[in-house]
């Protein structure tokens, strides 16, 4: 039986990141740093000898351009990748487009860091992170989880909420303490899972 191996990577920084505004189900690419920081995404896990059997990300190219730039850093350039919606960034809705400074002008900071922070508020025709995960772990368990059951070396290319959707699965935590977890871009996570889909092992490539 090969091993469990289940890697979460969140995108390289986008072109909107660095203009500090609401991304989520717009569509931007990667700055330069964030090309290099896929780049870099790549070549630590070419360091611990990494290969892949299965990818998946999301519909947006931010997702998807970090996922390319990573498997041509790995040699694996063909590798076969599924893309899927369920993995899109959190959709902030009305927020979608504005400068985050802007924001808390229009609406308020105590209103804005509200819809930022919780856990089930929503911002305006947007989605709360509670809303990101019934669609984010649905598709875990059905498509992912199964894969990486199977002994299929899986990576995931996706975005700070839909990733943390993931997580809040994989280290049992609580509404409470994955709204604090920050998710760098362009870093790798390996998590090492045992036959009943609980963690054997996890290593955050952020110190590597």
């Amino acid at each position: 039986m090969s091993e469990r191996l289940l890697v979460l990577v969140r995108h390289g920084q986008s072109e909107w990141n660095l203009k500090n505004l609401f991304t989520g189900w717009k569509d931007p690419d990667l700055t330069p740093q964030g090309v290099d920081e896929a780049k870099d995404a790549g070549r630590k896990l070419k360091a611990q000898s990494l290969q892949f059997d299965v990818a998946f990300t999301s519909v947006l190219k931010r997702a998807q351009h970090t996922l390319d730039i990573l498997l041509t850093e790995l040699g694996q350039t063909g590798l076969p990748t599924k893309k899927n919606l369920a993995l899109n960034e959190r959709d902030y809705g009305d927020l979608s487009g504005l400068n985050k400074d802007d924001a808390r002008k229009r609406w308020g900071e105590e209103q804005v860091h509200v819809w930022r922070r919780s856990y089930d508020v929503p911002p305006p025709g947007g989605e709360s992170l509670k809303d990101t995960l019934a669609r984010a772990l649905p598709y875990y368990v059905q498509e992912i989880l199964p894969c990486v059951l199977r002994g299929e070396r899986t990576l995931v290319s996706a975005h700070g909420n839909s990733l943390r959707a993931l997580i809040m699965v994989l280290e049992k935590l609580t509404p409470e303490s994955i709204l604090k977890r920050e998710l760098a871009t362009g870093v790798p996570i390996i998590y090492r899972l045992n036959a009943d889909a609980t963690v054997a092992s996890k290593l955050d490539l952020a110190a590597a």
